[in-house]
């Protein structure tokens, strides 16, 4: 004879059930939807390791230097129940008074506009090679392109100092084919400084060239053939407006950094090339005038954001015209 145990059955109350799925769906909407997520991250990188040190930067330059730690004055301070707030702007008033400074803006927005240019002339014929290439060799080039970041930028620019110095390598190899007679000065010069830049900031040019032209439609240039345009013809009126996109990210990669570039000068410059980078370290750890040295800083921030912002904004125009 078998005997049956009866199973006990939970029953819920009529609102239970409503009640969790409303939790749930209430607590769903305090998640961000995976748009916001996507976007919110890049934002808060920026927000804590790029607005927030420059807010600090900005904060230092209106500041006035002392003796101590930290070497500059507070903006805020509370004296005998009175708030005293206090913005110094001595430094900005002297940086467009002294020639010094003046002379440095110039010469590194000088020297970041030919390493550009000479980084585009170089870079769109390589770019422009690598892009018709069979696809399995664009691969082999591409990495070619990509190699020296392998190493140390600090290591390959002071490998230049080898192949630059009078008794250096290339001087060596132009003596022995009989170009020159006497060593060549490049070593400590501006030259030697142009010819690091070029040498360091030239993938940066490249592969956003490569990315552009890649993706360009061979059979515009083959309509242009078919309709009698010559080569420079087809290059000028049809591949070159195409890769513009490419041109800019590639001209802003190369020049936003060179501009502001403190080894390659410290490294290969001589004492007189004038860079803010060597002006903002000269100012910061052998001067000890952060307030100063801030200021500078915030002046070269301003001088590349303002153009960009001016450059973005008449694009945005130009694109909303052609809709």
């Amino acid at each position: 004879m078998k005997t049956t145990t009866p199973s006990s059955t939970t029953v819920l109350a009529p609102g239970a059930h409503a009640s969790s799925t409303s939790i749930g769906a209430w607590f769903r909407r305090l998640l961000p939807s995976g748009r916001t997520t996507v976007i919110g991250v890049p934002f808060i990188w920026l927000t804590l390791f790029f607005a927030l040190p420059f807010v600090l930067v900005l904060k230092i330059s209106f500041a006035d230097l002392r003796l101590g730690i930290p070497p500059y004055t507070e903006l805020l301070t509370v004296k005998d129940g009175v708030v005293h707030f206090a913005l110094q702007l001595g430094h900005y008033l002297f940086l467009l008074q002294d020639d010094l400074y003046v002379a440095t803006y110039i010469s590194s927005l000088k020297m970041a506009g030919v390493s550009t240019i000479c980084c585009l002339l170089i870079g769109y014929p390589i770019a422009y090679y690598i892009a018709r290439a069979e696809p399995a060799t664009r691969n082999i080039l591409m990495m070619g392109v990509m190699l020296p970041f392998w190493t140390s930028f600090l290591i390959r620019v002071y490998a230049w100092i080898g192949i630059l110095k009078d008794d250096g390598l290339l001087n060596h190899t132009l003596m022995a084919l009989g170009v020159i007679h006497s060593p060549f000065r490049l070593y400590h010069t501006d030259i030697g400084v142009y010819i690091g830049m070029v040498y360091s900031y030239l993938p940066f040019m490249v592969m956003p060239l490569y990315a552009h032209l890649v993706k360009m439609d061979l059979t515009l240039l083959e309509a242009a053939y078919d309709l009698g345009a010559k080569p420079w013809t087809a290059f000028t009126r049809i591949t070159l407006p195409l890769s513009k996109n490419g041109i800019i990210a590639g001209s802003l990669l190369v020049f936003i950094p060179a501009v502001g570039e403190y080894v390659i000068p410290e490294l290969l410059g001589g004492a007189d090339t004038l860079m803010i980078g060597r002006v903002m370290w000269d100012e910061f750890f052998n001067n000890m005038d952060w307030p100063m040295a801030s200021a500078v800083t915030v002046a070269m921030v301003l001088l590349l954001l303002v153009p960009m912002a001016v450059f973005q904004y008449y694009q945005v125009k130009e694109l909303e015209g052609a809709k």
